[in-house]
């Protein structure tokens, strides 16, 4: 296969290779992004900003303290999730923002029982600005419903990184670090039940282990919450993960038969 020569071509097709459940190398696609764009001199219409364009991130090698600080300090005044969305939305501290159209949230119900906490937003998600809402987000849909749970109902999903990332790679440790103080104020404010961690990522990330999603899935684990409450979290496999591999939905289906056991026990 030739090398795309147009930015605008590469991102055509990294997201076609996205859609057919084909992992993007994302080191290549940057790399391949800096060799093609000195040697273009861009038209009218590449000069002109669309949702679909990858755009330069600047790198940090670590999350400045102070960015961190200002997380925690405007995730602590907030004293409603609407008020934390806000405040999200406000801040700067995540190099990821520059090259985003929305910062992704939440969306569903306020302080319902059940909260889903995935990854971070796709292509998808950062085009219209709600999380879980591109294919993955379609089957998570549907799992969820087959356990009689729905965002418009009675379940509220997140993220543990509110940007999305070039060529949705997996978050960064530092990426991750100065979303936590807001991830820990929602849950805080959130007031569930149980959580689901949706994939490796969250999961790690809200348990503080380094064990793959293989071995956390399938097992009730415990979220240490700021305001001092132990909350069940169950880690499934992620939906995209799913897509790709779809002979391993009987795991997937165990684990929705685990959450919809907890969730009748909790209530």
């Amino acid at each position: 296969m030739s090398t795309p020569t147009s930015t605008a071509a590469l991102e055509a097709l990294t997201e076609w290779w996205q859609d057919m459940g084909v992992e993007v190398d994302s080191a290549r696609i940057d790399a391949l992004m800096r060799e093609i764009k000195p040697s273009q001199k861009p038209s009218d219409s590449q000069t002109k900003p669309t949702s679909t364009a990858i755009k330069p991130v600047p790198r940090r090698t670590r999350a400045p303290k102070n960015w961190v600080t200002e997380a925690e300090t405007a995730a602590a005044g907030a004293d409603s999730l609407e008020a934390l969305k806000a405040a999200i939305e406000a801040f700067e501290g995540c190099p990821l923002k520059a090259s985003c159209d929305h910062s992704v949230v939440y969306d569903g119900v306020p302080c319902a029982d059940l909260m889903v906490i995935g990854e971070g937003p796709g292509a998808e998600e950062d085009r219209r600005g709600l999380p879980f809402i591109g294919k993955a987000g379609q089957l998570l849909d549907r799992m969820l419903a087959a356990i009689d749970r729905s965002r418009t109902k009675n379940t509220f999903i997140t993220n543990v990184n509110y940007w999305r990332t070039p060529g949705n790679r997996n978050p960064e440790d530092e990426e991750l670090d100065v979303c936590r103080p807001f991830v820990e104020r929602m849950i805080v404010l959130g007031k569930p039940k149980l959580i689901i961690a949706a994939g490796g990522v969250p999961a790690k990330a809200l348990l503080g282990k380094s064990d793959g999603i293989m071995r956390l899935r399938g097992t009730e684990h415990v979220f240490q919450a700021q305001d001092g409450n132990s909350i069940p979290l169950i880690p499934i496999l992620h939906p995209a993960y799913l897509l790709r591999r779809p002979q391993d939905k009987s795991r997937a289906w165990r684990d929705l038969l685990l959450i919809e056991q907890r969730l009748t026990e909790l209530t």
